[in-house]
């Protein structure tokens, strides 16, 4: 089974983590199957407990900057480093990330990861738009305490759980460019985002992307894709896709998975970056 995962570190009923679920059809074909939604991180990790096994692309960073953990001087190794972040509290993290911010020079607050340059990502220690650094603190505790293998990171204790960072984004820009397809703000949400996301599915669909797959959707799936303005749901299918992507490169040399042969093993990387 496959997974794409559209995460918030905050869930609710009205903005819930979307679960995009697929399998591969043929060579080139992804089937979407369901859309999932989890109103809390207590049901989704329950979801992935449940779930015998799966490759799943997850929308948020596993872990943080090399050059941040080493000047606060936290563990160097990723499984101490991520027990440590997930003993701290939301607010001492993001005391901690901006007072390592107002230390440095404009245009460079912020450290990044190796893998954000060609994913075009958001660096992994940023605090507000988006909380990706709340989303790790709690998203990559609830892959652990499913048994998930993170290749390159960490041998889980279920070897057919594998869990893949994915980016949306980076697929997204692609094919549309820099349009903006999505927004939680109503006012925002317009006919250009929705042509947008109009023209970001027919895409997908036609596997006209360097992943060489094509979207297999129903006229219901289709509808349901393109009627939501946040585009959680699209996002979800994006990070479906690169997840199948890793997937049939799962025996690749290295960590496997598509993944370089050699990364961090601190910072991670963000499958097909």
């Amino acid at each position: 089974m496959l997974f794409g995962c559209d995460f918030s570190s905050a869930p609710t009923t009205r903005k819930p983590i979307v679960v995009a679920v697929g399998e591969m059809a043929g060579t080139d074909g992804v089937r979407l199957a369901s859309l999932q939604r989890f109103a809390t991180l207590e049901a989704w990790g329950r979801g992935l407990r449940e779930t015998p096994a799966w490759v799943g692309g997850f929308d948020f960073p596993f872990s943080l900057p090399r050059e941040l953990v080493e000047h606060l001087k936290w563990p160097l190794e990723w499984a101490p480093l991520m027990a440590h972040y997930a003993s701290l509290g939301r607010a001492e993290i993001r005391d901690t990330f901006a007072a390592f911010c107002a230390a440095r020079p404009a245009g460079g607050k912020f450290a990044h990861r190796a893998a954000d340059a060609p994913a075009g990502s958001s660096p992994s220690m940023k605090w507000v738009n988006p909380p990706v650094a709340f989303m790790l603190h709690a998203g990559v505790p609830l892959l652990l305490a499913a048994g998930a293998s993170l290749p390159g990171l960490h041998a889980g204790i279920h070897e057919d759980r594998i869990a893949l960072e994915a980016y949306p984004g980076l697929l997204a820009r692609e094919l549309i460019g820099r349009r903006s397809y999505k927004s939680d703000d109503l006012a925002k949400q317009t006919p250009e985002r929705l042509a947008a996301r109009t023209d970001l599915l027919a895409g997908l669909e036609a596997g006209t992307t360097r992943l060489g797959l094509r979207l297999q959707l129903n006229a219901d799936q289709r509808a349901e894709l393109l009627a939501d303005a946040r585009g959680d749901h699209i996002d979800a299918v994006l990070c479906l896709l690169q997840a199948a992507w890793g997937l049939q490169r799962a025996a690749s040399p290295g960590p496997g998975y598509g993944l370089p042969v050699q990364f961090d093993p601190l910072e991670g990387w963000i499958v097909t970056a």
